[in-house]
């Protein structure tokens, strides 16, 4: 039986092995940490989605001039059983193919569960927060 704590540092390896998938641009290493039945509550259109494929991974690598800068900051764990969530911050910088220069900080919410070959995420959500001062303007100059 895995104990609380190799399950959160079993958790940690996959989501670094994650981040280094998209720092990479490797759609199929981001996938391969991914359940088969995985959904995705993005910071991008739609509200929802479940294909875990690399296409649309491939086609917003394709956005990008070299390396994505990808971390996750202030990661918490909590585990139980097969089941885990994790929240934390992520930071994104690198510059688009039009030359933007990207630099944001979001939140990051994942769920997990374990499976006999290991822990995969089945569930994202990404979100920033938004103005309330009527605009609806999404708060993206904001940093922990």
């Amino acid at each position: 039986m895995t104990s609380q704590h190799d399950g959160e540092a079993e958790i940690r390896t996959l989501i670094e092995e994650r981040s280094a998938a998209l720092r990479r641009k490797d759609a199929k290493g981001v996938v391969a940490c991914q359940a088969a039945d995985y959904v995705l509550y993005s910071l991008a259109p739609p509200l929802r989605t479940e294909e875990a494929g690399t296409e649309g991974l491939e086609a917003w690598f394709a956005t990008w001039r070299g390396p994505i800068g990808y971390e996750i900051h202030d990661l918490g764990i909590a585990a139980g059983g097969d089941v885990a969530f994790c929240h934390g911050f992520a930071r994104m910088t690198g510059t688009k193919t039009d030359g933007e220069s990207v630099e944001l900080w979001f939140r990051v919410t994942l769920g997990l569960r374990r499976a006999a070959d290991g822990w995969t995420i089945v569930h994202e959500h990404e979100s920033v927060p938004f103005y309330m001062d009527g605009s609806l303007r999404a708060a993206v100059d904001l940093k922990p």
